[in-house]
């Protein structure tokens, strides 16, 4: 079967209301994965009786093709099932975190990651990656920034885009491709107060200027579904949020896939506190989630209330009966219309040959490659001229709770991975010629018991070592003072970042700061690595390194990666995709900042816009910022013409950029502007634009970027329904720069 129209009704006119309710479903593998006719599982019981349209978490393909095998049998009119899994950043070959892979600033890394995941995730009978997750993210409390691309729109739709195609390529149905679930729609990255599923409480237009274009552009590269977010949005809940599900997603920009729950989301609309569970039931079928994952409240309500309809005066909530069976038809559609797109009506058993299971252990290519993203991902911070290491630097002490590590290098949500296939940052140093290799572990990665008890919730992520902290901090100071160089390998266990993982200072943990600050002391040169799942506030190992580079959590080829740069076998180019705080209380924190009546340095010695207790001038590190291991000199922005006319007009502008060093360098370059007088307050500057191009020692190459009127239109939204985007003539700014910082400007003015 195709994925025609005439098809789909035909069959959808055959099918009961209990098979049409059914497909509605999707539950977790779990426990209940099928291998054989007796099962006795809560989940065979369900695809015996046809109840359940789909199933996430396998993770092997025979138990998936076991799984449909039964599923047709037991389906009257042989409607396959669909399988999902959560392919975040990789799936058995686990590349570097998204907020990690953003700061590559690569798309075409980017799209080839999402490629190489979806060929592992398809040979395993997998249909669809929960993937990307592109939610701005501009608290680094959140502890999902670890799977955002970061704080800024523009990049966040350039990698949703690019992660699309990876995932999809150009035809969903082909070997070796899934379906994308854009996700969690929307501004879920937007909470108050940093706290995982709270709700987003902001003004119309910075929704639409900054949370939904991502989304905008994941469903213009084709993306076949989207999940809901747990959060409300404008005081409504998203599971429920019939304007932006039907009217924004599908209404304005034309999105025509599967919109599935998050888990348990409808059954979550009571404790939101829209009603009863029947009642949330039909809120959320109105208003267009397709699936309900996990809670089976589809499966449980809809029978009754597609009899009798619903009359709750409590919560104004009102259907009658043949409306509802509209809802589960609409429903239904959907997602046999997903089913066939992805083939699965022609070739149900698509990846899941018989035979004996595929060896999905990480290939040399997948290493290849992997390493290859944790290099583009890393961000060189600070290097006082002690990077690449050079021969002098061979008696090297490898210090920190992270020098031995493995299973943490994976990052949260690596549903797949495994420890195993990490090879550790002091194995990967002691292998490596020439090297006189001293190590200590020097402290823990946290003090607190409780909460090292809540990291290994998932397994043994973090230990902590009985002996007194002045014992391990001493071996670890004496290792320093007999070494040419320190590395000091320093950050956050990998569920200290990720889902649930909010926390209140996003700084390292005392015991790593304690560790940092005795070990500065020995004078011995020393480098920092840094290994997160979120933007932390850095400012004393600033001070007190030599040296600083961001590491993420790499994946599984993270370690090699370091060492790679840090013996110069490759040179850092990432740039933060999210601004780095100066405190851990300076937080939310972002580059598109908007102006205030009373800004720093505007004439006021006190009343102004800041901190009382931090200098305005204290050091963040801002959005787009990396080091090279060779200087590039910008030249002044140069514009064809300084002016422009209505909406067809273009003004190209270019700038000429040479490499002084003596290295072979990948440079971005960054385009913002500026609208310095509009109808609402607009931001300082936002990223509209951004080249990468190499550099050879000594070259000049020269970048140009086409400025639009397109580029400087602005959201003004005195409703959801009445949302429009405008342009204001006159007067804007372009700044072209290394970062969102340190930039050049030049003003152009727009008539008409």
């Amino acid at each position: 079967m195709n994925e025609s129209g005439a098809d789909i009704d035909d069959l959808l006119g055959r099918m009961t209301l209990a098979e049409k309710i059914g497909q509605l479903n999707l539950l977790p593998a779990g426990e209940g994965l099928v291998t054989g006719a007796g099962g006795g599982s809560r989940l065979a019981e369900r695809i015996d009786t046809a109840c359940i349209g789909g199933v996430f978490g396998t993770k092997s393909r025979a138990s998936a093709r076991s799984m449909q095998q039964r599923a047709l049998e037991a389906s009257r009119l042989n409607i396959p099932l669909l399988f999902a899994e959560d392919v975040i950043h990789g799936h058995r070959t686990v590349f570097p975190l998204p907020i990690a892979l953003a700061c590559s600033w690569d798309m075409e890394l980017v799209e080839e990651t999402a490629a190489f995941a979806a060929g592992e995730a398809a040979a395993l009978g997998i249909h669809q990656a929960y993937a990307p997750m592109i939610d701005v993210a501009r608290d680094p409390r959140w502890g999902r920034v670890a799977e955002s691309p970061g704080e800024d729109p523009t990049l966040a739709a350039r990698y949703a885009a690019a992660m699309t195609r990876g995932l999809q390529g150009d035809d969903p149905s082909a070997p070796g491709r899934v379906a994308a679930c854009l996700k969690h729609f929307v501004a879920y990255g937007a909470p108050e107060s940093g706290r995982d599923y709270d709700n987003a409480s902001m003004a119309l237009e910075d929704l639409f200027g900054a949370h939904l274009p991502p989304f905008e552009a994941g469903v213009r590269a084709g993306a076949l579904s989207v999940m809901v977010a747990f959060n409300a949005v404008a005081k409504l809940p998203m599971h429920a949020h019939e304007p932006l599900i039907e009217g924004w997603l599908r209404g304005r920009i034309g999105f025509d896939g599967l919109v599935v729950s998050d888990y348990t989301g409808i059954k979550e609309l009571t404790a939101h506190g829209l009603g009863r569970p029947e009642t949330v039931v039909a809120r959320a079928l109105h208003a267009g989630v397709d699936m309900d994952m996990v809670g089976e409240d589809y499966l449980e309500h809809l029978p009754a209330l597609a009899e009798g309809g619903i009359d709750d005066a409590e919560s104004g909530t009102r259907f009658g009966a043949s409306e509802i069976r509209k809802l589960v038809d609409r429903a239904c559609r959907r997602v046999l219309t997903f089913k066939a797109r992805l083939g699965l009506f022609d070739d149900p058993f698509r990846g899941m040959p018989e035979g004996s299971e595929p060896d999905v252990a990480p290939t040399a290519e997948g290493r290849a490659l992997a390493r290859r993203a944790a290099v583009r991902s890393a961000v060189l911070l600070k290097n006082e001229g002690v990077l690449p290491l050079g021969p002098d630097r061979r008696r090297i002490a490898l210090i920190g709770p992270f020098a031995d590590d493995r299973i943490n290098m994976l990052g949260t949500w690596a549903v797949c991975g495994q420890a195993d296939d990490v090879v550790s940052l002091r194995n990967v140093l002691s292998d490596r010629p020439g090297i006189e290799l001293r190590c200590a572990e020097g402290c823990n990665v946290v003090e607190e018991p409780w909460l090292a008890d809540r990291l290994n919730v998932f397994g043994p992520i973090v230990r902590l070592d009985p002996r007194p902290e002045e014992e391990t901090i001493a071996e670890a100071v004496a290792c320093a003072r007999d070494a040419d160089m320190v590395v000091l390998a320093l950050g956050e266990a990998k569920e200290h970042a990720g889902e649930s993982s909010s926390r209140l200072a996003p700084e390292l943990p005392a015991p790593q700061r304690r560790l940092l600050e005795a070990v500065a002391r020995t004078g011995t040169k020393l480098v920092v690595v840094i290994f997160a799942g979120r933007p932390l506030a850095l400012g004393p190992v600033t001070a007190a390194a030599d040296a600083l580079l961001l590491a993420w959590h790499g994946g599984i080829e993270g370690p090699r990666a370091i060492v790679d740069l840090l013996f110069g076998d490759a040179a850092p180019s990432g740039r933060l995709a999210a601004t780095l705080p100066a405190h851990p209380g300076q937080t939310p924190v972002f580059h598109a900042i908007e102006p205030t009546g009373r800004p720093s340095g505007g004439g006021f010695e006190k009343f102004r816009t800041g901190w009382l207790d931090l200098d305005d001038a204290a050091t963040v590190f801002p959005f787009g910022f990396g080091l090279g291991y060779s200087a590039v000199r910008y030249g002044a922005p140069v514009a064809d013409r300084l002016e422009a006319r209505g909406e067809e007009e273009s003004i190209e502008v270019g700038v000429d950029l040479t490499n002084e060093g003596d290295r072979s360098t990948i440079e971005t370059v960054q385009l913002y502007l500026s609208d310095p007088v509009a109808r609402v307050t607009r931001p300082v500057r936002e990223l509209k634009d951004f080249r990468r191009i190499t550099l050879q020692p000594g070259e000049t190459g020269h970048v140009r970027f086409t400025v639009t009127a397109a580029m400087q239109r602005y959201p003004l939204a005195p409703s959801l329904e009445e949302a429009a985007f405008v342009r204001d003539p006159g007067r804007i700014i372009v700044h072209i720069g290394p970062n969102s910082r340190d930039t050049q400007a030049l003003e152009l003015t727009w008539h008409g």
